[in-house]
């Protein structure tokens, strides 16, 4: 009888986690979504998204490969600021606080627009997995140039 008796006490105490108060982790991710978001030029100049139904979100290289094939026939009017040269096979690695994407392209086949248009294609998909907002993007380039690897942040996603 003693045994049920301590037996009794000690889950009546507990395990000696004492309760605490609610914990922020940040944004919690989106869940099912209905495809990607790309990034295209409108005929002022300015980003424009395009959603892309393909019924899950994928990945940040799926949707950088993507995007490199162009804006597709849809009626939006839109345009990209990146070279097409039919490779669309992208590498896309993670490092401290930034999105590391290496593009077979070099820096003179993608316009200042068409670098956002890449970054921002990039966190979009980033944030809406469940990242910070904060996460830099450095583009990878066939041929460097001095300065094309700078982290850079989308102009739309504050």
């Amino acid at each position: 009888m003693r045994g049920i008796l301590l037996v009794v006490l000690l889950l009546l105490a507990g395990c000696g986690v004492r309760p605490s108060g609610v914990t922020d982790a940040g944004d919690a991710p989106t869940g099912l979504a209905p495809g990607v978001t790309l990034y295209f030029v409108d005929g002022t100049g300015a980003l424009r998204p395009q959603l892309r139904g393909s019924g899950h979100l994928g990945s940040v290289t799926e949707a950088v490969s993507l995007l490199l094939t162009g804006p597709g026939s849809g009626g939006d009017r839109l345009h990209t600021e990146i070279q097409a040269h039919g490779m669309t096979r992208v590498i896309v690695t993670t490092v401290p606080e930034a999105l590391r994407i290496i593009l077979p392209l070099d820096p003179q086949d993608v316009t200042p627009r068409g670098a956002d248009q890449i970054v921002c294609t990039a966190l979009g998909v980033h944030v809406q997995s469940g990242g910070s907002r904060q996460t830099a993007v450095q583009l990878g380039f066939v041929h460097p140039a001095p300065g094309s690897e700078a982290p850079r942040h989308c102009p739309l996603i504050t």
